[in-house]
């Protein structure tokens, strides 16, 4: 999914995000101004028209702190070009302010500071048993592996010579999919174990009671650590520091607010967990 950042292997991180527009000020004194909401249409767990997702979440919470009113215009970021077109087209083009979700430190855009940090998962049966607690587990060798195409985990099977018993999807690039498609996948068998970013299936796990979740640790047992966890902040232009800096202060004091939008639409925070 991903922007995470810059790099081909991270790309779809980042067509998890969408991207909030502030509009003009209001021309009566008192009345509130607009956040105008680029989003995907129909991309869940992330947007869709009714709000449902946790980025409608977090851009109400973000509104309400700035005293403004949350409006849509949609857009799909998935397909030709993905979220680095989508960037192109809307964030740098001026038509949007800000990016919703996007790591922390990415080189394409001035990043707020972290308001979540989430990580890779590896999903399977609880019957099963399986003795899975990194990329580099034994058990995982003679499994069906199910990941996400040009993403960290793609990279990571494909280092350790697992691809030929792996099952890749596209679910970030084709508009027609959901990423519920792996846990089905999962769910009827059609693959062992899958390794994903536990954001995008968070809000459907609940309908998966039978499954179990283990974070995917930054660890390798030979050369360099690899990255399975990500700070996940906001995004503006290069040179809009006035913005971030708003942005940044209502991160610092909706902390709260944020991480119960995020908790309630299933997506695990290693800095929600810690104020539990």
């Amino acid at each position: 999914m991903h922007c995470l950042g810059m790099y081909r292997h991270t790309v779809r991180i980042s067509r998890l995000a969408f991207v909030l527009c502030v509009g003009p000020l209001a021309s009566a004194a008192g009345q509130p101004q607009t956040l105008n909401v680029c989003a995907d249409p129909d991309y869940l767990p992330y947007s869709n028209r009714a709000g449902e997702g946790f980025e409608n979440k977090v851009a109400e919470v973000v509104a309400k702190a700035m005293g403004e009113t949350v409006a849509y215009k949609w857009a799909s970021y998935r397909g030709h070009g993905g979220f680095p077109q989508f960037l192109s087209s809307t964030l740098d083009a001026k038509r949007c302010d800000v990016v919703m979700n996007i790591p922390y430190g990415s080189r394409e855009e001035l990043t707020t500071k972290p308001y979540y940090i989430s990580s890779y998962v590896f999903v399977f049966p609880k019957s099963k048993g399986y003795s899975i607690s990194s990329i580099d587990s034994p058990a995982l060798k003679k499994l069906r592996i199910g990941f996400e195409h040009e993403t960290p985990a793609e990279e990571a099977v494909k280092l350790r010579g697992m691809i030929p018993q792996a099952r890749g999807f596209d679910v970030a690039g084709d508009p027609e999919q959901s990423p519920e498609v792996m846990l089905k996948a999962l769910a009827s068998g059609k693959i062992d174990v899958l390794i994903t970013w536990q954001p995008s299936i968070g809000a459907f796990l609940r309908h998966y009671p039978g499954l179990e979740t283990v974070p995917v640790p930054n660890t390798r047992t030979l050369g360099s650590p690899e990255q399975f966890s990500f700070p996940m902040s906001m995004g503006v232009r290069m040179g809009d520091q006035a913005l971030k800096a708003k942005l940044d202060g209502v991160i610092e004091k909706h902390a709260t607010e944020i991480e119960a939008a995020l908790i309630r639409a299933g997506v695990k925070s290693s800095a929600a967990q810690e104020r539990q």
